[in-house]
C-alpha cells in the first residue's frame, strides 16, 4: 500500500500536530515550571504512538518506557483501541533541580478505519514499546482477483 502524501506536509498532519503540541507542551512546563504542572495535574496525556496498516491487520505502537504490564490497560469497542496506564514517578534521594519527564496517567485512543476481528487482538510489550496488533476482518482484507481470458 502506497504511503499517502499531505502538500506541505509528511505522511501523517495529525500526528505531525500532536507532535507540535507536545513540544509546546514541553516548552511551556520548562518556562513556567510548577506552575504549569499544578494548572494540567490530574489530566490524561497522550504519549509517542505509531498506527500503522498491513494487508491483515492494523499495528500500533506506544512508547511506554519503564512501564511495567500491569500498570497498562487495553481495551477495544468496536473500530476504537483505547491503550490507558500510568508512568509513576521514582522515588529519589536529593533534590530534584529540573524534569522534563513526563508522570502520571496517559491515554491513547485511535479509530481504527476498517472491519477488525476484536476477538483477535495481540499486544506485547518489549524494549519501552507496546505493540497492539489488531487483525482485520476476512471482509476487509484485500483480495486478488485473476483476470481471465475474454474469449
Amino acid at each position: 500500500m502506497a504511503e499517502r502524501r499531505f502538500p506541505g506536509w509528511g505522511t501523517d498532519p495529525l500526528a505531525e500536530l500532536n507532535d507540535l503540541i507536545g513540544r509546546m507542551g514541553t516548552l511551556l512546563e520548562s518556562t513556567m515550571g510548577g506552575a504549569m504542572g499544578a494548572m494540567t495535574e490530574g489530566m490524561a496525556w497522550s504519549p509517542l504512538a505509531d498506527l500503522s496498516e498491513t494487508d491483515d491487520a492494523y499495528l500500533v505502537e506506544v512508547e511506554v518506557p519503564g512501564v511495567k504490564r500491569e500498570d497498562l490497560d487495553i481495551e477495544m469497542t468496536e473500530r476504537e483501541l483505547t491503550i490507558t496506564g500510568e508512568f509513576k514517578e521514582r522515588q529519589r534521594t536529593g533534590m530534584l533541580r529540573r524534569s522534563t519527564r513526563r508522570t502520571g496517567r496517559f491515554e491513547y485512543r485511535a479509530a481504527l478505519p476498517g472491519d477488525i476481528s476484536p476477538e483477535n487482538v495481540e499486544a506485547t510489550l518489549e524494549g519501552g514499546v507496546l505493540t497492539v496488533k489488531v487483525p482485520k476482518a476476512d471482509a476487509a482484507k484485500p483480495r486478488r482477483i485473476e483476470i481471465t481470458s475474454g474469449q
